[in-house]
């Protein structure tokens, strides 16, 4: 029974729902959770994708199954058509993807470019599809010098900006040079318990939410818009 809505008078009742109480454990996906990684560096030695290679290894030892983009080759956004070979490998992983790990050094106190492209080539929907909206993500940062939240902080503006459930744990790597060896492995330290930690969240907010994540998403605007539509049209086919 819907609550009293008569001191809201610009409430569309027909779009108006109250919130479930009854979400009990619904038929569970039984797969792997998918979780595709995105790194912010194109260097040979790039501790961004060090820090993120690093991530999907922990990342595959709890459960999950994982792909990592390589942004080598990948144009500038409006700089080539969206059908570009990097562009539809891009969007397609993220239409994949359950959950999703965002890595970037940090660069003149900000994100990089690299890794802001790749999130601004995935659009918010294509079609009735929508790539990124109430999938999980995790944000990572790694630094040449001391610690600093300055690229995390700025992927999580761009993590709700792109309607995702951005888990509350992050990591950043202080003075990354010395936190990996020479084969690019992570050093054992309290930044790589960090990302353990981090990798362990992802993957538990990942099962807690990829089975609700539609109706998480449901909301009263968009349920008024196309009631809306679907009223035009209705009026239309009666006129003609």
């Amino acid at each position: 029974m819907p609550p009293d809505l008569l001191g809201l008078p610009n409430i569309d009742r027909g779009a108006f729902e109250l919130p479930r109480t009854d979400l009990g454990p619904p038929t569970r996906a039984t797969h792997r959770p998918r979780i595709l990684l995105l790194y912010g560096s194109l260097r040979e030695r790039s501790f961004s994708r060090f820090a993120t290679m690093e991530a999907a290894r922990l990342l595959e030892a709890f459960g999950a199954e994982t792909r990592v983009f390589n942004p080598t080759g990948l144009p500038l956004p409006d700089d080539a058509p969206s059908d570009h070979p990097k562009v539809e490998e891009l969007r397609d992983l993220s239409t994949w993807s359950e959950g999703q790990v965002w890595c970037s050094p940090e660069r003149h106190g900000a994100m990089t470019g690299i890794i802001k492209t790749q999130i601004d080539w995935i659009p918010l929907s294509i079609g009735a599809v929508r790539p990124t909206q109430g999938k999980t993500l995790a944000v990572m940062q790694v630094s040449g010098g001391s610690q600093s939240f300055n690229a995390v902080n700025q992927l999580r503006v761009l993590g709700r900006w792109m309607r995702m459930i951005t888990i509350p744990n992050q990591s950043s790597v202080a003075k990354a040079y010395e936190q990996f060896d020479d084969c690019g492995r992570m050093k054992p330290s309290p930044y790589y318990d960090r990302m353990v930690d981090v990798m362990e969240e992802l993957v538990k907010f990942t099962l807690l939410t990829r089975n609700e994540s539609a109706y998480l998403t449901n909301r009263y605007s968009e349920r008024k818009e196309s009631r809306e539509a679907l009223s035009k049209r209705v009026q239309l086919s009666k006129a003609l």
